[in-house]
């Protein structure tokens, strides 16, 4: 039985899926990341075609993908993550020589986290990746709160408060939505992260809060991450949810390591998209 979206914790076992058509520079990859990063399980493709076939069969926490792959583009590849994978907002980090030309012309592409010039090396790349499949114990950020429920607030917000987060609570999607309004109208998100329940007592859902950052407000995964709480442990449902726009999912009751830890993810995931943004 395969494992749901919204339980697996990424810090447990990092899965690296490594796609390049060099058997030499996967394996070179390989072997540093499996001595930077202790219990790390990465797996090599050679094709795009390949790489799409291991997409299906399970989640991966990270993905390295070289530009040119022997039966399509790198970016092609990716493009097929973000429509087409069952998992979260995985981070896709193109792996190449010839980076900077691409770069200068503006054609990474949306798909893309974040690029690792191979001119660095491979030892740089290992900590790169680190930086991403285990993230600190603390962490800045604002993170909007939505929840109806003020026993569950209460002690929620303690817990992220604890690791240094800042957090504005709000008990509903209307509330939510009026925080994050006022916030474009000065010109700010309101939010590094979004944090909301699925069923709310207004007459808006998590859902719908979903729909209006994605929609109304025009904030991508990487611009605005949306982690969504939900106690339906249906896999069609949750696989809806990730499609609608979710970045991923915690199942309820929430543990609190697998909550922090993926919220932890989420900020800086989105921190690196910003970053890059900013520069462009």
């Amino acid at each position: 039985m395969s494992t749901n979206i919204s339980s697996r914790l990424l810090t447990d076992a990092p899965r690296v899926l490594v796609v390049d058509g060099s058997r030499v520079v996967r394996q070179l990859i390989t072997r540093v990341l499996q001595a930077e990063l202790p219990g790390v399980e990465v797996v090599g493709c050679g094709s795009g075609t390949e790489a799409q076939q291991m997409l299906g069969d399970g989640v991966f926490d990270f993905i390295t993908i070289a530009l040119r792959l022997p039966d399509m583009d790198g970016l092609e590849l990716a493009r097929f993550v973000r429509e087409s994978a069952p998992q979260a907002y995985v981070p896709i980090v193109v792996v190449s020589g010839d980076v900077d030309d691409r770069l200068h012309r503006r054609s990474l592409g949306e798909h893309v986290t974040d690029y690792f010039d191979k001119a660095l090396g491979f030892q740089a790349l290992a900590e790169f990746i680190r930086g991403y499949v285990r993230p600190d114990a603390a962490a800045e950020g604002v993170v909007l709160y939505v929840e109806d429920s003020r026993v569950v607030a209460l002690a929620t917000r303690r817990m992220l408060e604890k690791i240094g987060l800042t957090v504005r609570h709000v008990v509903s999607v209307e509330d939510a939505l009026a925080l994050l309004e006022t916030s474009k109208a000065q010109g700010e998100v309101g939010a590094d992260v979004v944090l909301t329940d699925v069923s709310l007592k207004g007459e808006l859902t998590g859902g719908d809060l979903l729909e209006h950052i994605r929609g109304a407000f025009g904030y991508g995964k990487g611009r605005l991450p949306v982690l969504v709480m939900t106690g339906d442990e249906n896999p069609a449902n949750q696989a809806a949810l990730i499609r609608a726009g979710a970045n991923d999912l915690v199942e309820k009751p929430v543990e609190e390591r697998l909550l922090v830890t993926k919220l932890l993810f989420q900020l800086r995931v989105a921190k690196h998209v910003r970053g890059h943004t900013a520069e462009a």
